[in-house]
């Protein structure tokens, strides 16, 4: 009977430094492929790119260190207020859009008539078809001689062709088009996900009461998908900020007439491209669309604490 205990704590250290104990770090193994991705591809270029800004580096040399001389360059050049501008009116316009329409059509495909299905396959489309092939095509319908040009002529709507990707401001607004058109089937399957867990007895229950189909999108439907509003209005002005393709394609690489129509991406690309790029100063660019970006998503990030609070 005597060293029962002593044995019993034999036991227990023995189990604890056997062969099957999991020490503190195991967890820490598994995560370290994932970790060394995202620190390779993620962490490095951002802290590789915030290095450069703060250098005169060109694409062929290194360049020496300029302190913030390429932030104040940036925030003296007008052409660089010119693309935050077309950045921030392409989020105040898009962003709106591909917050409420996605949320009209969920609702609209949602209903259960025969043959909605090839509808909600038709609103996808767009979503995997290729960014460039939906730029062509859309710059196909509406250069001077394409077909919503020359549909507004046969009709007498316009007498001379309306300059969709001649003029800065429309074409600004046409890319807009572009954008809001393939996002719609995306955002919309986010919204028919959150629709599926609106109770369906709050619907029954509105209807008995006599609430019209309005009445109830408005005070059943807005109410139980709006955190997923927010986090569509979130993701929706990230890209928003972050558009580029539409515009090369719809404006050239000039980005319009005299580049009336660059965004910000549009000028990082024109800054660092070539053998004399500016990679120091396309950096500094880079940063400051990150910090823009960053406010847009901690204002959703707040908004949403506070819907939650």
């Amino acid at each position: 009977m005597t060293g029962g205990p002593d044995r019993g704590a034999a036991v227990k250290v023995q189990a604890d430094t056997g062969p099957n104990h999991r020490s503190w770090w195991t967890p820490y193994l598994f995560l370290a492929p994932g970790l060394l991705l995202v620190a390779l591809f993620s962490l490095w270029p951002f802290v590789n790119t915030v290095v450069l800004s703060l250098t005169d580096a060109q694409i062929l040399r290194g360049g020496g260190f300029v302190g913030l001389d390429n932030y104040r360059r940036a925030l003296g050049d007008p052409d660089f207020w010119v693309a935050t501008g077309n950045s921030v009116a392409y989020l105040l316009v898009v962003v709106p859009c591909l917050v409420f329409l996605p949320l009209a059509l969920a609702v609209l495909v949602q209903t259960k008539i025969p043959g909605i299905g090839f509808f909600r396959s038709a609103f996808y489309t767009p979503v995997i078809a290729s960014a460039v092939v939906v730029g062509l095509i859309w710059q196909w319908l509406l250069r001077s001689d394409g077909v919503v040009n020359t549909l507004f002529q046969k009709l007498r709507i316009v007498s001379e062709p309306i300059p969709f990707l001649t003029d800065s401001t429309m074409l600004l607004v046409s890319a807009m088009i572009v954008t809001v058109w393939k996002g719609l089937g995306y955002y919309m399957v986010f919204y028919l996900a959150a629709l599926g867990n609106v109770p369906a007895s709050l619907y029954e229950a509105a209807a008995l009461d006599g609430a019209g189909a309005v009445r109830r999108f408005l005070s059943i439907t807005v109410p139980q998908v709006k955190p997923m509003m927010l986090l569509v209005g979130t993701l929706s002005a990230i890209s928003a900020l972050r558009v580029f393709t539409e515009i090369y394609i719809l404006g050239g690489e000039s980005g319009g007439p005299g580049g009336g129509a660059r965004t910000l991406p549009f000028l990082i690309r024109q800054a660092g491209l070539g053998f004399a790029g500016e990679t120091g100063y396309a950096s500094a660019v880079s940063i400051l669309l990150f910090l823009l970006t960053l406010v847009f998503s901690l204002l959703g990030r707040r908004l949403s604490a506070g819907d939650e609070g």
